[in-house]
């Protein structure tokens, strides 16, 4: 089944139920802080590990104590979607977990 572009509205609207999340350019993105590097490498794999679940994967970067994730689906010809709202919000519930601010 093809996965459809959001408009900007659809995803405007989506975004206020992600707090810190932004839309930029074509990409939904976030930078989370934790409290130090191996937490934030701990968070990097339990996104990973999400992500192969939903066989839908981000660009994720890792900092000292900071990731970064900006995400958009490729088969959408690079389009915000439904489903990078899903992921963003399953690594948003990951995040808060692991007390990523």
């Amino acid at each position: 089944m093809p996965v459809e572009p959001l408009s900007q509205q659809d995803i405007a609207t989506r975004l206020t139920e992600l707090p810190g999340w932004s839309h930029e350019g074509d990409r939904l993105a976030r930078t989370y802080r934790l409290g130090s590097h191996f937490a934030a490498a701990a968070l990097v794999m339990h996104i990973a590990q999400v992500q192969d679940e939903l066989d839908h994967h981000s660009d994720l970067a890792l900092g000292y104590n900071t990731v970064g994730i900006a995400v958009n689906t490729h088969s959408a010809g690079g389009a915000v979607t439904a489903k990078d709202f899903h992921l963003a919000a399953r690594i948003q519930l990951l995040a808060s977990a692991h007390g990523a601010e």
